[in-house]
């Protein structure tokens, strides 16, 4: 009987009782509730929770939340990683999972959605009867009076080219991993994190540099809002890939089983595309007639 359930004649894998969904939900409400003592703190330097002032310890709170999921995330997904070398992935299990990545990734998709709604709703309708607030606010056209953009084909075609060598590079690296080449996927994984990193170096650098700001008009927090979730997500696919590449370099990852870094794949390709809409209609289409900066 003890041996029968060891292996179980079922191509499904029973999950022992784990503590990270409980250790993440705790640390994801005290991140969001040390996130809005601290919004609540720049804005008025009060916020009142059961009788307590936690705008006083806004930064503890939310440290204190980030770091409880992080460790969840290092937690958990190293238990993913020793149940797949320990043969638990089965055909079944692993087609799970990739369900599981592409409806993680259709959620981001629609995440994007939003905000491409907001930018497309503003630019479309500048001057809507029925949005009188909007009309002042913009002057009826897009972009709004008196704001310069950003030139296209400076740094946001610079970044562009970066995202699409980076497509190039991790599809480089999948490539060896299939036909058994430790050397090409570690050399292709290696030159995408690279990559990511000088994207959101030089994104840093046009924010630091942009001639409007989030507070300036509905222009500015469109493109911040944007353009800020997409570098983010930047960021956590590079991060995403250092992990594979890291693994990679232990060892880790053979040609018939290595979904850790496809999925990291997926969602890099993901990262690609939605930039391609970013750069061809917040920073192409929407400069069109407008006033270009000197110098961005």
């Amino acid at each position: 009987m003890a041996d029968a359930h060891a292996k179980p004649n079922h191509d499904y894998h029973i999950i022992a009782p784990s503590p990270w969904p409980f250790l993440g939900s705790l640390g994801a409400l005290i991140m969001a509730i040390g996130g809005v003592a601290w919004m609540q703190y720049l804005k008025q330097g009060n916020f009142p929770f059961f009788g307590f002032n936690l705008a006083s310890s806004h930064w503890y709170l939310f440290a204190i939340g980030l770091a409880i999921v992080l460790y969840t995330m290092y937690g958990w997904w190293g238990d993913t990683i020793k149940e797949a070398h320990e043969g638990h992935h089965t055909r079944v299990v692993s087609l799970h999972l990739r369900y599981g990545m592409i409806m993680f990734i259709a959620s981001e998709v629609m995440f994007f959605v939003a905000w491409f709604w907001a930018f497309f709703d503003a630019s479309l309708f500048p001057n809507e009867v029925h949005q009188v607030a909007r009309a002042e606010f913009t002057g009826g056209v897009w972009p709004p009076k008196g704001i310069e953009v950003l030139d296209p084909f400076h740094l946001p075609l610079y970044n562009t080219i970066i995202l699409l060598l980076s497509g190039t590079t991790v599809t480089w690296a999948h490539h060896a991993l299939i036909h058994g080449d430790r050397k090409g996927l570690i050399n292709g994984l290696a030159l995408t994190v690279g990559l990511g990193v000088l994207f959101s170096f030089v994104q840093a650098y046009e924010y630091i540099h942009a001639p409007f700001t989030f507070h300036d008009s509905i222009y500015g927090a469109t493109f911040f809002m944007a353009t800020g979730f997409h570098g983010f997500h930047v960021i956590i696919g590079t991060i995403f890939l250092l992990v594979c590449l890291i693994r990679a370099m232990k060892g880790d990852f053979t040609p018939k089983q290595h979904f850790g870094f496809e999925a990291a794949a997926w969602y890099w390709h993901f990262v690609d595309v939605v930039w391609l809409f970013l750069f061809a209609s917040i920073y192409v289409w929407a400069s069109v007639g407008a006033t270009i900066a000197h110098g961005h």
